[in-house]
This record gives C-alpha cells, sequence and structure tokens, in this order.
C-alpha cells in the first residue's frame, strides 16, 4: 500500500504539519507527523500502529485519532481530520483529493 502524505496549514496558529501515514500488512495505520505545533508533537509521541478501521469507521466520540487529539487545544484544528483523510487513502479506501476551509 502506498505511503501517502498530507500538508496542513493549520490558519491564525500558522504552525505547518505534515503527516505522513502507511498501512501494514494487518491493515494498521502507522503515522509519522513533524509539526511546528507543539501540542501536536507530544501527542504524535503517544501514537502507535492503529487498526484502519478504528480510524475510518467509529463516530466522532469513539474514534481513536480524536480521542488522540483531545488533548489539543483548539477544538478546531484541522490536524485530527487530516490524520483519518492519509490514513483512508493509505489503505486505498479513499482516493486522494484536497480538502479546503476558505473564508470568504
Amino acid at each position: 500500500m502506498p505511503e501517502i502524505t498530507a500538508t496542513v496549514e493549520a490558519g491564525v496558529c500558522q504552525f505547518k504539519t505534515v503527516v505522513i501515514a502507511n498501512i501494514d500488512d494487518e491493515m494498521n495505520v502507522t503515522y509519522r507527523i513533524k509539526s511546528e505545533c507543539p501540542e501536536i508533537r507530544a501527542m504524535a509521541k503517544t501514537l502507535e500502529a492503529i487498526p484502519v478501521f478504528d480510524v475510518i469507521a467509529a463516530p466522532f466520540t469513539d474514534n481513536v485519532v480524536y480521542k488522540a487529539c483531545s488533548n489539543l487545544p483548539h477544538v478546531s484544528c484541522p490536524v485530527p481530520c487530516t490524520m483519518i483523510k492519509v490514513g483512508e487513502a493509505s489503505a486505498e479506501l479513499a482516493l486522494k483529493k484536497d480538502v479546503t476551509i476558505k473564508f470568504d
């Protein structure tokens, strides 16, 4: 399965984060995260391989990625969503397609 990379430019905080996901033979997602944000870096140190269906199929309140990110200071941080999208694409369960939020 392919290694998938996505870059997040989070907005006002101006922290850039790169999320890289790999899928192993047992369909577990392993993340490598490079971030300018100290909170994201701390969270990334706690991550282990996660079954891909736990990443993409659980509701928000039960999702392992959102739970791992629950201590982030800003609930609107786009990094957790990016982690899910990248994990999904690395398992070839979704197409790579950019996501954009633009304010008018």
